[in-house]
C-alpha cells in the first residue's frame, strides 16, 4: 500500500515537471521568436546576409517556398502506395482492385494538382505584385523628373 503511494507521487512529480518545462518552453519560444523577428530577420537585413545566413533568412521569411517540391515527392509516394496497395484487393475483388487502382490514383492526382494550382496562383500573384510595385516606382520617378525640368 505504501509502495503504491510513493509510485504515484513520483509519477505526479514527473508529470508536473514536464508540464512546468512545457510552460517554460512556450514562454522562451515566444520571447525568442519575437526577438529574432525584430533583430536578425528584420526587413532591414534583407540583403545583408550571404551563404548560410542568406539561406536561413530566406527560409524563415518564406522567400523560398519548399511546399511545391514536397508536394511533388509526396504525390509520387502516394501514387506508388495506392498502386501497390490496390494489388491487395486483386484476390478478393477484381473490380475493387481496378476501382482503387484507377480512381484512387485519379483522386490523388486531382488533389495534388489542385494544391499545385493554388501554389502557382500564389506565385503568380506575388510576381505580379512585385512588378506592379516596380512600375509604380518608375512612374513616380518619371513624374518627379518632368517636374524638375519644368
Amino acid at each position: 500500500m505504501l509502495g503504491n503511494n510513493l509510485y504515484s507521487y513520483g509519477y505526479n512529480n514527473t508529470a508536473n515537471g514536464t508540464m512546468i518545462w512545457m510552460i517554460i518552453s512556450v514562454v522562451l519560444a515566444i520571447i525568442g521568436g519575437i526577438a529574432l523577428y525584430f533583430t536578425i530577420f528584420a526587413k532591414t537585413n534583407e540583403n545583408k546576409y550571404t551563404g548560410f545566413m542568406k539561406w536561413l533568412y530566406d527560409f524563415v521569411t518564406f522567400k523560398k517556398m519548399m511546399l511545391e517540391s514536397l508536394l511533388r515527392v509526396l504525390y509520387i509516394i502516394i501514387a506508388i502506395y495506392i498502386t501497390l496497395s490496390s494489388f491487395a484487393l486483386i484476390s478478393t475483388s477484381f473490380v475493387g482492385f481496378l476501382a482503387m487502382l484507377v480512381f484512387g490514383n485519379l483522386i490523388a492526382r486531382i488533389t495534388f494538382e489542385f494544391s499545385l494550382v493554388l501554389l502557382t496562383i500564389c506565385k503568380n500573384t506575388t510576381e505580379i505584385n512585385s512588378k506592379m510595385k516596380s512600375e509604380v516606382k518608375e512612374t513616380k520617378a518619371k513624374k518627379e523628373e518632368t517636374k524638375e525640368k519644368e
